[in-house]
């Protein structure tokens, strides 16, 4: 697969994220620098099956993480077209593992911002690279 400029195609979420309460994700505070942090991911997760609203948010959280992907893979294109192996994918079951892998020490997850943790991982399992 080829990407180029804003062509990229991200199949992330086949579910269309309803309107969410700004004040739902804040449950958990933020990181220092006000980034999502990876406890509030995995409360988002473990909320989802019970919660119709923490489930909204997630759905919005990874779909905002895939367009980052997807400008990430888009900005790499400036330097030569950018090929993936595969199309981005993620789901509750991987995203709470890319979390626990990226960010193994519990205590630190309040502090540790999740999307970059996510998006490198989604790169990376992609196979994306610069050039032929």
């Amino acid at each position: 697969m080829l990407f180029h400029g804003r062509g990229i195609a991200i199949a992330l979420v086949t579910s269309v994220a309803l309107p969410v309460l700004p004040h739902t994700a804040a449950a958990l505070p933020s990181t220092e620098k006000g980034r999502i942090s990876v406890d509030q991911v995995m409360e988002m997760i473990a909320k989802a099956d019970t919660s119709t609203v923490a489930r909204q948010v997630l759905v919005a959280y990874v779909a905002g993480v895939g367009e980052t992907a997807g400008a990430v893979v888009d900005t790499m294109g400036g330097k030569g077209p950018v090929s993936c192996a595969r199309p981005f994918s993620l789901d509750a079951v991987s995203l709470r593992a890319i979390l626990k892998s990226g960010a193994p020490r519990q205590d630190s997850w309040s502090q540790t911002p999740a999307t970059p943790i996510i998006v490198a991982d989604m790169i990376k399992r992609a196979g994306c690279r610069i050039g032929n």
